[in-house]
């Protein structure tokens, strides 16, 4: 666990994600079964070896998954891993070898790139996020802004980058954002937003005395101060400050901590590198960053032929 959310690692669900994308990724590449230009030029016996090598400097996040992409391909390539997960990656570190059937190699080379690339772009912008808020204590989480597919594969390439994983879907956590406050208050004189915590504290006990479990987080997203001094007695596990000001996030911080320093507060909207320290500066626990997933950039990674 990462404080209140699931960390995800690379398990057996993580895998099975990882191979139904290669899959596909396949299906893409070999709808009617075969690779012609590679027919075309090299014989069936023709054997190669080729180097994964990083054409750029970055994290290294995924290299379980290169078994995972060769044995869809072919069974029978070998791959001898040089470096670790994790790894700081410089221009020209060779990640690993693959060894086996030419034709195969050619076959699995754009996929395995795609793949590999992805996931460390993610590990990579994570990671310039972690290192910009170092000291202040604060966590950096990703968000449900995720590629669709590709959920647990970035959430587990934000954890390799040293980032915490928010919740994994809309089953996991309960988490109140605006249109839910806006549904909720249409017809009401007044609605205090702390009901609305009871609320859905109410439920979340019901639920778990009828099914013997439940979401174990509550969070609410609020837009104001005022909001925040409404549901800060209620006692939400975590509030979600969207879009706020440096000024009114330290006045969110003060005010938590009167209220209801048990509280976490997590900020969110409009953070970007230059940003994220001051944003760490004024006091939050949290700080939850979309583009760490949805606006990365594809880390250069290349297979050299080394025979």
């Amino acid at each position: 666990m990462s404080g209140l959310f699931e960390q995800v690692g690379w398990d057996q669900q993580t895998a099975a994600c990882c191979r139904r994308l290669v899959q596909w990724a396949v299906a893409e590449d070999l709808d009617r079964g075969y690779d012609w230009t590679t027919l075309a030029v090299l014989p069936e016996d023709r054997p190669g070896t080729a180097a994964l090598v990083a054409r750029q400097a970055g994290r290294l996040a995924g290299l379980p998954a290169v078994p995972v992409v060769l044995e869809q391909f072919d069974p029978q390539l070998q791959w001898h891993p040089r470096v670790e997960e994790g790894s700081e990656l410089e221009p020209g570190t060779v990640i690993g070898t693959v060894a086996g059937s030419a034709r195969s190699l050619l076959a699995a080379e754009r996929t395995l790139l795609n793949l590999l690339s992805r996931l460390c772009g993610v590990a990579t912008l994570t990671r310039r996020f972690v290192q910009a808020v170092a000291g202040t204590g604060v966590r950096i989480f990703d968000t449900r802004k995720t590629t669709p597919g590709w959920r647990r594969l970035e959430k587990y390439a934000v954890a390799v980058g040293g980032g915490h994983n928010h919740r994994l879907g809309l089953y996991d956590a309960v988490l109140v954002k605006d249109n839910h406050r806006a549904l909720w208050s249409a017809g009401r004189q007044a609605p205090d937003l702390a009901q609305l915590v009871r609320q859905v504290r109410e439920f979340l006990h019901h639920l778990a005395s009828q099914r013997g479990d439940a979401p174990g987080v509550l969070e609410i997203e609020v837009d104001t101060l005022e909001q925040l001094a409404q549901v800060l007695p209620a006692g939400p596990d975590v509030v979600l400050l969207d879009n706020f000001s440096l000024e009114g996030l330290e006045q969110a911080v003060a005010l938590r901590n009167r209220v209801a320093p048990e509280v976490v507060l997590e900020a969110s909207g409009g953070i970007t590198l230059e940003r994220v320290r001051r944003v760490a500066e004024t006091g939050v626990d949290h700080i939850s960053i979309g583009q760490l997933t949805h606006a990365a950039p594809a880390l250069d990674l290349a297979l050299d032929w080394q025979s």
